[in-house]
């Protein structure tokens, strides 16, 4: 037995050793074969020349932007380059390159095995200043433990062959620093209009943040807090490494610096940088910079065309008449998800107004643009168009006196735009005339959270505090957003609430034609088709807009049906109008970019609903005429959601009627337990109290109002010639038939419908020299109002 054991023990260690043997030969073939016509690192000047890369608009006939149609790149010493520049970037990069071979050998631990396997396949991070530069050269950016094994020995061979000096005299010549400045005397010379040994260390550490990702830092984009942030911790890192004094890096810090302005070949700026932002996250930037890469984006050039006008006009118009000198438009097919259009600012190239951030991609306060997120998610619950909210001065903070004259400033207590309190207010008019106090109780009903989480299922993508940080503000705008996920958001509404993947990419193809990235649609229904047609009849229906907005005015689109909503952040800082049809959505941002505020009364309606209206008028016709699915009329089980508040001869506040945990289960026993109940209820019976005509009024019996829309006031006719007619009623009533008579004649007769708006063209037969107009409504209960008008002919 001991001498079978002693056998087995002398045969597994022969095997292993002929594993080993065998398993070493292997290696070292596949070694051989790896390295196999590996290139030599001694022809520095003698490289490859580099493709430009070409983003086109989704045609792939118009080129946008050449990536590096010219490069920029002037060759200076090593001696030329100031020790700090040198410093900066050593500590960006490789702070022990002077005292580690061509690798490190934690950082390529890290990047072989620990990056796998917490981040997944690919080799990331890890390589020094050497093997940055012998990947940049020779090899291509794929991430690959092949690739990386060719990357360590050139770099075990280039430093075999140069000092280090001058390996960092290559590298700074070599690495591209974005807008086409290749090598740091380029870069010098393109963001600070000096030579390279005229730095100082404010300079050189920003410059140093660059070849991290040139596009996302570029001090010309959206990110430049990202950018002072590396710059930042690169020179902490430089006091760390004791190369400068605590004060260098403090007095560095608040140095302010000055960037020269741009002006190469480019079209759809903001929208290129953006998408260069995109390639970035997804290829290596030395593959974006020299790959020649053909990138077909979704930009429609011509749509481009109209909304850069649109803006450039409704900024300078806004700039005089309400000191908002800048604006933004981005517009997207909500059937596709595809971005066609994106202007981020009034002029690109105005860097006193910092013309090239992008405001699209900025955070700014959404004003009652909100609004529709909250209302969709009350149609839900069971709220319909029709219920009934008091618009009333009303306390909601609970701490706080129920009485307005001993409540001090800190209480929350919001006004409408016009300081004015209308009473009984359908929802449907609460969103249509954008009413500030029923919006904020109909937040308290459906639950912040709630409505958190509908607009993130939609699109938002800055929402993430805790709901309780934001309060009831929320719904006037109280959390920022950003104008690209408000489109992309709105889109849903567009698209009977079909979520489409937002994107800007079509297609990238590289040199040879291989097609490296396509776009493959995603989809989801995030909310049910039959409460978005709801929300979307009432944000066509202009005549309920009526009279906080122009009837016919700038959010609607005359021949197209189209949905719209203004906002109007706190102190007029930003100004936002979001409308859409079923086959386009646009947003537009009106402002100034450091906050500072508009002129009063600069709202949405009158600041960005003009450049939006300019825009759509001439983009949908681009398109085919199409209306929004018909809303069906939701259930109203309760006679509080169905627009009645005069409920067993008693007037109280909604919560008085429903739980607002359960809207549609039984009327709470107790409902003064709700924290909220006697603070509407105060200012409910305290308006009532200065309107004691409302008392006696129901939906079912009171006398409708009439408002006659056309024929103008003085207008007269002639004969032979078609006259229009047109009205509004009160849309709590619950009509019979609405009767319309000319000299006595009858017309027509309409039946009730949804919008409560009434037309016709007809020629009247006769004229006398005063003719009457008589509309007569009719409601269920037999209840008639009349309106009489005279017409004077000609």
């Amino acid at each position: 037995m001991k001498e079978l054991i002693n056998n087995l023990k002398q045969n597994w260690v022969k095997n292993l050793g002929l594993a080993i043997l065998i398993g070493a030969g292997l290696f070292s073939v596949w070694l051989l074969a790896l390295t196999y016509n590996l290139p030599s690192p001694e022809g520095f000047d003698q490289r490859i020349i580099n493709q430009s890369t070409k983003i086109l608009d989704r045609t792939g006939k118009t080129i946008l932007y050449e990536v590096h149609g010219e490069e920029k790149r002037t060759v200076v010493s090593f001696d030329q380059i100031p020790e700090i520049m040198k410093q900066a970037t050593l500590a960006a990069e490789d702070a022990e390159f002077y005292s580690h071979p061509a690798f490190d050998i934690k950082s390529m631990f890290r990047g072989l095995f620990i990056n796998p396997i917490f981040r997944g396949t690919s080799v990331q991070g890890g390589s020094t200043i050497t093997q940055q530069l012998v990947k940049n050269v020779f090899l291509t950016p794929e991430r690959t433990v092949a690739r990386k094994i060719k990357e360590l020995i050139l770099a075990i061979k280039l430093e075999k062959k140069y000092s280090k000096d001058q390996i960092l005299e290559f590298y700074l010549n070599q690495i591209p620093y974005g807008s086409n400045a290749y090598g740091i005397e380029s870069a010098s010379q393109t963001f600070f209009n000096k030579p390279v040994a005229e730095l100082n260390l404010a300079e050189a550490a920003l410059l140093a943040s660059l070849p991290k990702a040139p596009s996302l830092y570029s001090p010309y984009g959206s990110h430049t807090d990202k950018l002072k942030q590396r710059q930042e911790y690169i020179l902490d890192r430089m006091t760390e490494l004791n190369w400068i004094a605590q004060e260098q890096a403090d007095q560095a810090k608040q140095e302010k610096l000055n960037f020269p302005k741009q002006r190469f070949p480019i079209k759809a700026p903001h929208f290129v940088f953006y998408v260069r932002s995109l390639l970035e996250e997804m290829y290596d930037p030395q593959l974006i910079e020299t790959g020649g890469l053909n990138v077909q984006t979704t930009l429609d050039w011509e749509l481009q065309q109209i909304a850069e006008q649109a803006v450039y006009d409704g900024a300078l118009r806004n700039d005089q008449n309400w000191h908002a000198d800048n604006a933004a438009l981005l517009a997207q097919d909500p059937k596709t998800g595809e971005i066609l259009a994106m202007v981020g600012s009034r002029d690109w190239y105005n860097l006193e107004k910092n013309g090239q951030a992008n405001v699209a991609l900025l955070t700014r306060q959404p004003g009652s643009a909100f609004k529709p997120f909250v209302y969709l998610k009350a149609f839900e619950k069971g709220y319909t168009p029709e219920t009934i909210l008091f618009d009333a001065w009303t306390e909601f903070n609970t701490g706080c006196n129920l009485d307005p004259a001993l409540n001090p400033s800190s209480c929350y207590h919001p006004q409408n735009y016009d300081n004015q309190f209308r009473g009984p207010v359908s929802l449907r008019k609460a969103l249509a005339q954008s009413l500030n106090v029923p919006s904020v109780k109909l937040l308290y009903l459906v639950g912040i959270k709630d409505a958190i989480e509908t607009a993130k299922s939609f699109g938002i993508t800055t929402l993430t505090e805790n709901p309780n940080y934001y309060g009831l503000s929320l719904i006037l705008g109280g959390g920022g957003v950003r104008l690209i996920d408000m489109v992309q958001a709105y889109s849903v509404f567009a698209n009977d609430g079909l979520w489409r993947k937002q994107t800007a990419i079509l297609k990238i193809t590289d040199s040879q034609g291989n097609v490296l990235y396509e776009n493959k649609p995603e989809q989801k229904q995030v909310f049910e088709g039959k409460y978005i047609r709801v929300l979307n009849n009432v944000l066509s229906d202009d005549l309920s807009r009526t009279p906080t907005f122009q009837l016919n005015g700038p959010l609607t689109v005359p021949g197209y049906q189209v949905a719209a909503k203004t906002g109007t952040s706190q102190d007029y800082i930003d100004a936002w109008t979001f409308g859409y049809s079923p086959n386009l959505v646009a947003g537009v941002w009106v402002g100034n970019n450091e906050y500072k505020p508009m002129q009063r009364d600069a709202a949405g309606g009158m600041a960005a609903a003009p450049i939006w209206n300019d825009f759509m008028k001439q983009a949908l016709t681009h398109f085919p005429k199409e209306n929004f699915p018909p809303a069906e009329p939701l259930p109203a089980p309760k006679p509080i959601l169905s627009g009645q508040y005069l409920i067993n001869s008693e007037i109280h506040n909604i919560l008085h009627w429903l739980d607002k945990n359960n809207p549609l289960g039984p009327q709470p026993i107790n409902p003064q337990t709700d924290p909220q109940y006697n603070y509407w209820e105060f200012g409910l019976q305290k308006w009532l109290s200065q309107n004691p005509g409302l008392i006696n009024q129901t939906p079912d019996s009171s006398n409708p109002s009439i408002i006659l829309l056309e024929p103008k006031e003085n207008t007269k006719i002639k004969p032979n010639q078609s006259l229009k007619i047109s009205f509004k009623l009160n849309p709590n009533i619950l009509l019979e038939k609405v009767e319309l008579y000319f000299n006595q004649s009858l017309v027509v007769v309409f039946q009730p419908n949804e919008q409560n708006l009434y037309s016709v063209f007809f020629v009247p037969s006769e004229l006398n020299q005063t003719n009457k107009i008589l509309i007569k409504a009719i409601t269920k209960s037999g209840d008639v109002s009349e309106l009489e008008k005279e017409l004077f002919s000609e």
